[in-house]
């Protein structure tokens, strides 16, 4: 057997430079959108400490709705033909919540460059003493139709960050 048959199958390196190729929209928030959450049986393990991935599904939820709240409903986006897959995250884990524990997501578009939107978050106590969660995710537009990168978001989508930014 050669050294190549032994070789796991790679997967091709697919330039990044595309998502940012937009410069015309840039748009970044400074305020947090706070959505809460309350630790439910089925967002844990056995032990009682919510699964690592609960701390995803609040995360998007939490998007969703901060997205909601500038005007852009995800079910426009669909219909739009645009998909916000994630495309990079980064979680760090403080502290684990627990069973029957309330906290408050925090959610902000830290900056919007093209089609790429890069988000912050943070999952705290509601008495903000402890904070459970930081992370990062990056968000790129895709054609539905197509399954590839756009050129630029919707007008819509555009017109609302552009909206809601802060300097």
């Amino acid at each position: 057997m050669t050294d190549q048959a032994q070789q796991p199958p790679q997967l091709p390196k697919l330039p990044t430079s595309a998502i940012d190729t937009e410069e015309g929209l840039q748009a970044t928030t400074q305020s947090w959108f706070e959505y809460p959450v309350k630790a439910q049986p089925h967002h844990t393990d056995y032990a009682g400490i919510v699964w690592h991935g609960t701390y995803l599904t609040w995360m998007e939820e939490a998007r969703v709705e901060y997205l909601r709240s500038i005007g852009i409903e995800f079910a426009d986006l669909v219909a739009l033909g645009c998909d916000l897959p994630v495309v990079e995250l980064s979680l760090r884990y403080h502290l684990p919540i627990r069973l029957g524990v309330s906290a408050i997501v925090k959610a902000r578009l830290s900056e919007s460059k093209g089609v790429r939107m890069n988000w912050d978050y943070e999952i705290q106590s509601y008495d903000r003493q402890e904070l459970f969660l930081t992370g990062k995710v990056v968000l790129v537009g895709v054609d539905r139709e197509k399954g590839k990168i756009m050129r630029q978001l919707p007008p819509q989508v555009q017109d609302a960050l552009i909206k809601n930014a802060t300097t």
